[in-house]
C-alpha cells in the first residue's frame, strides 16, 4: 500500500543541523530533476518579484529567502518538517514502533521541490507550491509527471494507492493502466474545513494496522474497523480513481 500525502505550506525549521545530502533521499533517480527545480527556485526567490511569481503573500519574506539557502540550511526529517492540520492529525511522533516502521514504508509526500519523499528523508525547509509555473522549469505538476511515473508505480507493489492529496498535487502523478484499478482517492463529504484533519486520521489509521488490502472494497472494511464511516464509489470512467467518502464515526 502507498498512501500519498500533500506537503504542508507551513514548515518547521531548525537553527542547527546537517545540510541537505541529495544522494541520501529516496528515489535517487529524481536527483537531476530535484537539482533543476532547486536551482530555478533559488534564482526566482532572489528576485524582487519573487512573492508574485511564487504566488505567496509579500509578507512571507523570510520563507521565500529560505529558498536561496536550500543546500546549506539545516535539514529535518520529512516527518518533522511538515506541519499543519493534516500532519497534526497524523501525529507520527506518537505511533508505536511497528506503526512507525509502516509509516516509513507506506507514506509518501508528493512535493513541488523534491518530487516524492518518504518520512525519513531529511529535507531543507522551502516554500513552493505545485501550482507554480516556475521560470526555467514550467508548470511544476507537468514537469514532475514523467519523473514520478518512472518511480512511484514500482513503490506500490501489489497493494492499493490511497490518495490523500489535494487536486493540485494529484495532477503531478496519475496512476495508469492496471494500477488505476487499485487507486482510491479519499474524500471528506460536506466538510471542507475538516478534510485535511480527516485525511490525516485516515493516514494514521493505515499505519497502525498490519493489514495491506489489495482491493478497494477491503479498504472500506479496514477503515470501519478503525472507527470510520466509509462509503466506496466506483470510478466515474476508465482511468479514474475509486472514491472513498470517509468520516470519523
Amino acid at each position: 500500500m502507498l498512501v500519498l500525502l500533500p506537503p504542508s505550506e507551513s514548515k518547521a525549521t531548525r537553527a542547527r543541523g546537517a545540510a541537505l545530502r541529495p544522494g541520501t533521499l529516496s528515489w535517487p533517480s529524481l536527483a537531476p530533476q530535484r537539482a533543476r527545480v532547486a536551482e530555478a527556485l533559488a534564482a526566482v526567490s532572489a528576485r524582487p518579484d519573487a512573492a508574485q511569481v511564487l504566488g505567496v503573500s509579500p509578507n512571507l519574506t523570510e520563507e521565500v529567502a529560505r529558498n536561496t539557502r536550500l543546500l546549506t540550511a539545516p535539514t529535518l526529517p520529512a516527518r518533522d518538517l511538515y506541519t499543519g492540520v493534516l500532519y497534526d492529525a497524523l501525529d507520527l511522533a506518537w505511533l508505536d514502533a511497528a506503526a512507525s516502521r509502516r509509516a516509513s514504508r507506506r507514506l509518501v509526500v508528493v512535493s513541488a521541490l523534491y518530487g516524492a519523499v518518504r518520512m525519513t528523508d531529511r529535507l531543507a525547509p522551502y516554500r513552493l507550491s505545485m501550482a507554480v509555473n516556475l521560470p526555467g522549469v514550467g508548470p511544476l505538476s507537468t514537469a514532475w509527471r514523467p519523473h514520478l511515473e518512472e518511480v512511484l508505480p514500482s513503490a506500490v507493489g501489489r497493494g492499493l494507492v490511497v490518495d490523500c492529496r489535494s487536486s493540485t498535487y494529484a495532477a503531478a502523478w496519475v496512476p495508469q493502466g492496471a494500477l488505476a484499478h487499485r487507486w482510491v482517492t479519499v474524500q471528506v463529504p460536506g466538510a471542507t474545513h475538516m478534510a485535511k484533519h480527516t485525511r490525516g486520521l485516515v493516514a494514521r489509521a493505515l499505519c497502525r494496522v498490519a493489514d495491506d488490502p489489495r482491493r478497494p472494497e477491503a479498504l472500506v472494511d479496514l477503515l470501519a474497523s478503525q472507527g470510520f464511516d466509509a462509503e466506496l464509489h466506483p470510478p466515474a470512467r476508465a482511468g479514474r480513481p475509486w472514491v472513498l467518502d470517509v468520516q470519523p464515526a
